[in-house]
């Protein structure tokens, strides 16, 4: 039977999501990316302590980097390590992965977004989005339909 931590940790549980992103953004595609991350930052992230609302990935030299996610040090971190929550992460990437990405933020306008940080067999992995724009009326219009969905769920409930 497994332990409390086993189940806690187990692949595929969840650290953080960016519904934010989802909010703002069509998502095209998506893709799996691992993260390059320090002792202390994982530790973090087992107590659950990771922000992806204001982050993003910028493309440059040939590499993906991670900005902006907020990764909060445990208060009993290491006393000569300095830790910085919003510090730039690499994320690891295949080249064919990068290349589609490069291509499509270069040519095609497309941002790419980080969309959730989860456990993948004891791994950190990021799953980012190719993502487009969204304007006004279409954020509107997907709350519209949320707020519709929801009745039609309630008056079903209620006729049952």
């Amino acid at each position: 039977m497994a332990s409390d931590k086993d189940k806690k940790t187990g692949a595929g549980s969840t650290i953080a999501l960016n519904k934010k992103a989802r909010h703002d953004y069509f998502i095209e595609d998506k893709f799996e990316a691992g993260i390059a991350l320090l002792g202390w930052e994982v530790k973090s992230l087992r107590a659950g302590r990771a922000q992806l609302t204001e982050s993003y990935v910028l493309i440059k030299n040939g590499e993906a980097w991670l900005l902006g996610a907020h990764i909060t040090p445990l208060p009993t971190a290491s006393s000569h390590i300095h830790a910085d929550p919003t510090r730039t992460r690499k994320l690891l990437l295949h080249r064919s992965e990068l290349n589609k990405l490069i291509g499509a933020v270069e040519r095609k306008g497309y941002t790419v977004v980080a969309l959730a940080m989860y456990w993948s067999h004891g791994v950190v992995k990021l799953e980012i989005g190719l993502a487009k724009g969204k304007k006004q009326y279409d954020k509107r219009a997907d709350l519209r339909a949320k707020d519709w969905q929801r009745e039609k769920e309630r008056l079903l409930k209620s006729n049952k």
